[in-house]
C-alpha cells in the first residue's frame, strides 16, 4: 500500500518510519488494530512498539479476556 501525504512542512521533519510508528500508535490508541498489528506496522519489535505507546502515555488495552487467553496458551505450553 502507498498513501500519499500533502506537502506539509510540519511533517517533511518526520521519516517515513517515524509516520509509521505516530500512526500505528494513533490506531492502537483508538482500539483499532491489537499491539502485534501495531509493531508490524510500526515496523518493529513488540517490546519496542509497547515503549512508544508508554512515552506517549497511551494505555495497554489488555482485558480479562485476554489475560485468560495468555494463562491457556501458558498453560499448553508448559503443563504442570
Amino acid at each position: 500500500m502507498t498513501l500519499e501525504l500533502p506537502e506539509i512542512s510540519a511533517i517533511r521533519r518526520f521519516s517515513a518510519d517515524d509516520l509509521r510508528l505516530e500512526l500505528a500508535c494513533a490506531l492502537y490508541a483508538r482500539g483499532r488494530i491489537s499491539a502485534v498489528a501495531g509493531a508490524d506496522l510500526a515496523g518493529t519489535d513488540l517490546v519496542s512498539f509497547q515503549t512508544a505507546l508508554h512515552e506517549r502515555e497511551i494505555p495497554r488495552q489488555y482485558s480479562a479476556a485476554d489475560l485468560q487467553d495468555d494463562l491457556n496458551t501458558l498453560g499448553q505450553l508448559f503443563p504442570a
